[in-house]
């Protein structure tokens, strides 16, 4: 490794990937790990039905090359790189994966994809895969919150109109894809400072359209598999990538970098078991609005009787939640209702699919259902000083409903399901798994997919988990 008087950050980082890589993660950060690889593999299956899905498959198949890893959904192995493309792009396209807060990075979309297909190419055993998964998340998140602006409230990424998720996403997974192949400490440092000239992302889509946002993990994850394999060749990266003048940090955040977050604490304080899974696919703003409106459901609110509907938010969530306000009252399709407070409301009152809202709950059909529209043409989306003080830790929702016999209820959704506050149990996230998969693999595959990610550092071959994966069954096939 270069010598310096002191460590850089991405040496201090390529020190605590190695260290982790051999003793092993802390038990809670195994546990997570295991249960992110399923909530991937099952997200990445359910993926199957979009078009862009079926795009990307086609691309990888005509690209051919050498059989290394398993693209969930191909038949035959692809190179571990377009494994890695096929299976990131799949895993982010639902926006149903996982979200760091308050940095709102989708880490495991990007660095799970990565690492399996780097572990299947190498052999490698499922106790290195969750300590290289773990490492990946982890230098990911860092690198995110490096460019959260408490201040601001919000990620200097985003104001810049870039993608964390992608850009922080291709680093961390470049970690872990690097441990996986064998370069240890010196070769992560190497791939830490070549995937840095591939980490890219831009979120115009977000605001006027395109699918191209769902490219990104997919290229995150072929980026980290890519530089990993380039260093095993001989290449190599600056030691100062991240703080260096013309480093990561310069050329994406400028003069607004919070050094801090990437190495203090590092081995000692995990961000990965705080991560938060999502129980539902819609945007993370709109889950609160979900829960308060299954809690007034529950409560027993007359549905047929209600006059008007008020959604208090955090302030700086109502312009990708709320606005414009005819929009989110009609949404077109189902992709728009995922972006869509007053569906989120409807769709809680209502009583959703799989853990509350599910995949089945956001169609064309239901965002164009005239009961539903005349329920959402009731709901108005304001913001909120005591949800705005909770921003970003959470995405809070206050929802206060009126009847036409006077009566007014009033639901309080201070913290999100799937964090830290409200951790979604095993048994929830095997549902989810279970509900992602149907129609797409026997119930006893699909058990022995969901066994085997539950226990996957005990696993000695990857191929055992991933390769029922790449032969799916079509929607509506019988099957015991």
């Amino acid at each position: 490794m270069t010598t310096v008087e002191s460590p850089t950050l991405a040496q201090r980082l390529a020190s605590f990937a190695a260290r982790t890589f051999a003793d092993g993660p802390p038990a809670d950060v195994v546990a997570s790990v295991r249960q992110r690889v399923l909530d991937v593999l099952g997200l990445c299956v359910a993926a199957q039905a979009l078009p862009t899905s079926q795009a990307i498959l086609a691309h990888a198949a005509e690209q051919g090359g050498r059989q290394q890893a398993s693209a969930i959904g191909l038949a035959e192995p692809v190179p571990a790189a377009s494994a890695a493309f096929v299976n990131g792009v799949l895993a982010h396209s639902l926006d149903y994966d996982d979200t760091h807060l308050p940095s709102v990075l989708h880490p495991s979309a990007s660095v799970v994809p990565a690492a399996l297909a780097a572990a299947e190419a190498a052999g490698a055993s499922g106790r290195d895969t969750v300590a290289a998964v773990a490492v990946g998340l982890e230098i990911a998140v860092r690198l995110g919150m490096a460019g959260y602006d408490r201040d601001l409230g919000n990620s200097v990424y985003f104001e810049h109109g870039q993608h964390a998720t992608s850009i922080c996403g291709a680093m961390g997974a470049a970690a872990a894809a690097a441990l996986l192949f064998g370069l240890g400490e010196e070769g992560v440092l190497h791939a830490l400072g070549v995937t840095a000239s591939f980490a890219s992302g831009v979120i115009e889509a977000n605001r006027t359209g395109g699918t191209v946002k769902r490219l990104h993990c997919g290229w995150a994850a072929q980026s980290a598999v890519t530089a990993a394999g380039l260093v095993r060749r001989g290449f190599t990266g600056p030691p100062t990538v991240l703080e260096g003048r013309f480093g990561f940090f310069q050329a994406f955040l400028r003069d607004q970098t919070d050094l801090d977050q990437v190495a203090g604490g590092l081995g000692e304080e995990w961000a990965v078991p705080g991560i938060f899974f999502k129980p539902y696919p819609a945007n993370h703003f709109t889950h609160t609005a979900i829960d308060a409106g299954a809690e007034l459901r529950a409560r027993g609110v007359p549905v047929d009787e209600i006059e008007s509907i008020e959604l208090r938010v955090p302030t700086a969530v109502i312009r990708t939640i709320g606005q414009p306000i005819e929009t989110k009252r009609a949404p077109a399709t189902g992709y728009q209702a995922q972006f869509s407070g007053p569906y989120a409301v409807v769709t809680g009152l209502l009583g959703g699919q799989g853990l509350g809202a599910g995949l089945a709950d956001f169609t064309d059909a239901l965002a164009a259902d005239p009961a539903r529209r005349a329920l959402m043409a009731k709901v108005t989306v304001t913001g909120d000083d005591r949800c705005d003080a909770i921003f970003p830790n959470q995405f809070p929702a206050i929802v206060t409903v009126r009847t036409a016999d006077g009566r007014e209820w009033t639901a309080e959704v201070l913290a999100n399901r799937g964090g830290p506050a409200r951790p979604l149990s095993e048994a929830e996230l095997a549902a989810k798994f279970t509900d992602n998969v149907a129609g797409r693999l026997a119930p006893a595959t699909a058990a022995t997919v969901r066994e085997l990610a539950l226990t996957l550092d005990s696993v000695a071959d990857l191929a055992a988990l991933l390769r029922p994966l790449t032969r799916l069954e079509s929607p509506g096939d019988d099957h015991d």
